[in-house]
């Protein structure tokens, strides 16, 4: 089973970070990055941000393995059951909410 240090390895990889850039971006030593890496700790919640913020994901992906798409699909599916009796004002701001602007 894929665990936080796994997700955090793997995204450090695809974005071509090194332990000490990603430590040095998210404000930990290198020591406590590569505890983290080896799943030996977790990080605290403000950690966990900031490795989101630095790795182009969610906090959300980094502890439960969810995927954004996965995640996007089914707000989709949700919203678009009850989409016809929204007005477009309230379409847009549903659409600026789910994209952060």
């Amino acid at each position: 089973m894929e665990r936080i240090g796994d997700r955090i390895f793997r995204l450090m990889k695809e974005n071509e970070y090194t332990q000490k850039e990603l430590a040095c971006m998210v404000g930990v030593t290198e020591s406590a990055m590569s505890r983290y890496l080896r799943n030996e700790r977790e990080p605290k919640a403000e950690i966990i941000a900031n490795l989101a913020t630095a790795l182009n994901t969610t906090s959300d992906y980094l502890i439960c393995g969810k995927k954004t798409d996965e995640d996007f699909a089914e707000i989709y599916r949700l919203v678009a059951r009850s989409t016809a009796a929204m007005t477009d004002e309230e379409k847009l701001k549903l659409v600026r909410m789910l994209i952060g602007k």
